[in-house]
């Protein structure tokens, strides 16, 4: 029988106090015993001080006595107590642990300063779990490693605070089991037990709430790391949570800040569409502009109900919608190019529908605009072709049709010839694309093909047109063999055509001619020019003089294909006529200047007795040598007006001679422009007035001043008008207007007399070249020569146009700043005042 601790220690006390008596009993016993000495003893011998140490002791005894009947008494009770207490607790010690082998479980028992053991083991039947006692307290080798870190934290727990804990955990083949720890002062218990259904379903739900918050935490962690805003609202339509991109989009502290000040990233009005999107039981999907980190943006917004809350995104579409502005752009732009091109383009989608064509499209097959509108299917458009006569004629048109449509199931890209009924061919290529719809183009090759046929006549036009030509040709392709030769190359070098027939080398061809001409710089030069390979190709030609005295002019001509062109033309009869023509040339050349030395001298020669002969009649004419009579001074002034006719003529002839010869040179200066005209005008107002005529002059206000030589521009002016007055018809007018244009100075001489024919307007600026056309003006054909090398002195040009019967016009261009040429035929520009050297 088992008894308690404070059982033990009353029974302890109450036998100490018994030996305390025994031993106490003894000590009188000892007492008697040295008073009467070991020896029997009356009572009357015995004194009154013996008498009552007798009497003493046996009241000891007594007393003692009783003590020991009573301890021994209490000892008794307290025995039997005892006994039925340990029964007791026997009992209850079986019946509880018949209670703890009931329940199937694991109990695992600690005590302070004793070894772990385990109390007992009844849980059988649970995947994963150990049935060794020893191997089920190395809870890391049979359970999860989640399920093991958390029960050694919580054991830790409830070994260092006594925190108790009840936790689903998982063995390794994933069987559930509850872990509950207990601690009872220096004890503590762990216990496992098979989860029973409700809390199999309280294991689920707690994994699935581990899930979901481990979801929820991956997912807000996730969305705080993505660039764009995103939160969430509550059912009162408050912000409950929105991730780091929106904190930043509102340019707030923190989230704490947001959802105290439920500050907003969409405006009063785009709230409110989301509400009513929302209301209307669907989600909202709009692209708005946003105010976001102090820039206003593009964003698609993406607003969603959740289990009575809404969450919203906020996509930032900035580089979406450049981008697709410049795929637009660029598609736009294929697009205006696909139709500036002259092959037919189609594109259809999956379907099989119409998607795109370009203007081609529409113009080969003379298809409604307002029907490829509606988006027809390619089997339509072939329907529709079919219609109006355009296919080509064939045995079964649907048997046809799926063969052109397989493309978009197969994937083999379709190349066909359409013979048209029309007369067309057109080339069809149709390829299938990505996305899986077709691609068509269609080509007109009506036109390639016959321009081909006529290629190829032409080129057998060319090859007889070769062979019927004087000069050799020879072409050498880029690796140096002959490509191509006529037979007048065989001709000239002697060279059977059989053997050129066979392609030789460049260089074969050279050794089979150097006998004829053996220059073996020419021949090299020509070898590498065919076979070297040089960024830039030369071109060159040359004479050769055989060794036979035959002269063969060369040529040769690189070709854009990399080939090389060699023609030979045999100038030998040619060259003698040149020779012939250059001696005649260079005798005409010494005539010409003879004549042009003769007629200087005998124009110097001339003004000395002219102007003698005005002297003489200007004296004539003075009244102090005497009257004349009316005859008299009509032959006087016949005389005097034919010396200066002639005397101008020479004039003439003077400046032409020193303008071929080189010797004259413009003294440039500002000039007035209406100085010059009058100038001009006072030399033939005799004349004018003489055939009763009118000139009209018209200067521009802004033409004021003329960097020209001052005495040649009135020469130049002179003569036009003196050939405008000339062959203008009486009462008549001629015209002289001045104006200012592009750096220009423009003067204009027109008249309305009898004009110029056609074929005599190229002669008209030829010296010694003068008709009088029916007029009474006849001069020596030197004005207008002299005016043209006057105004071509001064840089400038003069043109004339005329039509017989109805006058003539001569405009004369000076530039501003005028390129002098001198009659030499050097140029310089002189500004300003600067005067000719």
């Amino acid at each position: 029988m088992r008894t308690t601790p404070a059982q033990n220690r009353r029974l302890t006390t109450r036998l100490q106090l018994a030996l305390l008596l025994l031993a106490a009993m003894a000590c009188v016993a000892a007492m008697l015993a040295v008073f009467v000495g070991g020896h029997r003893i009356e009572t009357s011998q015995l004194s009154e001080r013996q008498m009552a140490v007798v009497g003493i002791v046996a009241a000891a005894v007594f007393v003692a006595g009783l003590i020991i009947w009573h301890v021994a008494s209490n000892a008794r009770k307290e025995a039997s107590k005892a006994k039925a207490e340990s029964q007791h607790l026997r009992r209850n010690l079986a019946a509880a642990d018949a209670i703890i082998r009931a329940e199937p479980q694991v109990l695992v028992f600690w005590e302070q300063g004793q070894a772990v053991r385990i109390a007992s083991h009844t849980l059988t039947g649970i995947p994963g779990l150990p049935d060794q006692q020893p191997e089920i307290l190395r809870f890391g080798q049979w359970l999860q490693s989640a399920s093991a870190d958390t029960l050694k934290t919580s054991l830790d727990m409830l070994f260092a605070n006594g925190r108790a804990f009840s936790i689903i955990v998982k063995t390794s083949a994933g069987a559930a089991l509850e872990a509950e720890g207990r601690a009872a002062g220096g004890r503590a218990v762990l216990r496992f037990k098979d989860v029973s259904t409700y809390k199999a379903e309280i294991a689920r739900i707690d994994e699935r709430h581990a899930t979901l918050a481990r979801d929820i935490r991956s997912s807000r962690a996730l969305l705080d790391t993505l660039p764009m805003p995103v939160w969430l609202r509550d059912q009162s339509n408050r912000l409950v949570w929105v991730n780091k991109a929106y904190v930043k989009a509102v340019d707030a502290e923190s989230e704490l800040e947001v959802l105290q000040r439920q500050v907003e990233l969409l405006e009063m009005r785009q709230r409110k569409h989301v509400l009513k999107a929302i209301a209307s039981g669907e989600s909202y999907n709009s692209r708005v502009h946003l105010i976001a980190g102090g820039e206003r943006k593009p964003h698609d917004i993406v607003v969603i109900p959740v289990d009575g809350m809404l969450a919203g995104a906020a996509i930032d579409v900035t580089d979406i919608e450049t981008a697709q502005g410049e795929l637009d752009r660029q598609v736009a732009a294929y697009d205006r190019t696909l139709d500036r091109v002259e092959t037919a383009v189609a594109l259809f989608n999956r379907d099989q529908k119409l998607i795109f064509y370009n203007a081609a499209f529409a113009k080969l097959w003379s298809l409604d605009p307002e029907w490829l509108a509606t988006r027809p299917t390619d089997g339509a458009i072939l329907d529709r072709l079919r219609e109006i006569g355009l296919l080509p004629p064939v045995v079964s048109h649907r048997d046809w049709k799926a063969q052109v449509l397989a493309c978009y199931r197969s994937g083999t890209p379709l190349e066909d010839i359409w013979n048209l009924t029309d007369g067309r061919i057109i080339n069809v290529i149709a390829e299938q694309r990505p996305d899986g719809g077709v691609t068509y183009l269609f080509a007109d090759e009506t036109d390639r093909l016959a321009l081909e046929a006529r290629y190829n006549a032409l080129i057998d036009v060319q090859r007889e047109t070769l062979d019927c030509l004087k000069e050799g040709v020879a072409v050498f392709g880029t690796d140096g063999r002959l490509k191509l030769f006529n037979r007048a190359f065989c001709g000239i070098w002697q060279i059977p055509a059989g053997r050129l027939k066979e392609l030789p080398h460049v260089g074969e061809i050279i050794a089979a001619v150097q006998n004829l001409y053996p220059d073996a710089a020419t021949w090299l030069r020509i070898g590498r020019a065919v076979t070297a390979f040089q960024d830039e190709r030369e071109t060159f030609a040359g004479q050769m003089i055989r060794a036979d005295n035959v002269v063969v002019d060369y040529a040769l001509m690189p070709l854009p294909d990399g080939a090389t062109l060699l023609t030979f033309a045999d100038v030998t009869d040619a060259k003698r006529a040149e020779r012939a023509l250059v001696e005649r040339n260079e005798a005409l050349v010494a005539a010409d200047r003879l004549k042009t030395n003769f007629i200087g001298h005998i124009s110097h020669e001339l003004r000395t007795p002219l102007q003698s002969i005005n002297g003489f009649s200007e004296l004539l004419a003075n009244p102090m040598f005497g009257p004349l009579n009316d005859k008299q001074r009509e032959y006087l002034a016949d005389i005097r007006s034919s010396s200066n006719t002639l005397l101008a003529i020479i004039d003439d002839i003077l400046d032409l001679t020193t303008i071929e010869a080189g010797g004259l040179e413009l003294k440039l200066s500002p000039v007035g422009v209406r100085a010059i005209i009058d100038a001009a005008i006072l030399g033939i107002r005799e004349r004018a007035v003489r055939s009763r005529l009118t000139i009209d002059i018209a200067i521009a206000d802004d033409v004021t001043e003329i960097m020209v030589d001052e005495a040649r521009m009135r020469q130049v002016l002179y003569n036009l008008l003196s050939n405008a007055v000339g062959f203008s018809k009486v009462n008549g007018t001629v015209y002289l207007a001045c104006w200012r244009q592009g750096g220009n100075i423009f003067f204009r001489v027109e008249d309305a007399g009898i004009g110029i024919p056609k074929d005599q307007i190229g002669r008209v600026f030829q010296r010694f070249e003068s008709r009088s056309r029916g007029s009474e003006h006849r001069g020596a054909g030197l004005g207008l020569s002299i005016a043209k090398s006057l105004v071509e002195l001064h840089g400038g040009t003069i043109e004339i146009t005329s039509e017989e019967g109805r006058g003539t016009r001569v405009v004369v261009r000076i530039p501003e700043r005028p390129v002098t040429r001198t009659s030499d035929g050097g140029k310089h520009r002189l500004a300003g005042g600067e005067r000719a050297a």
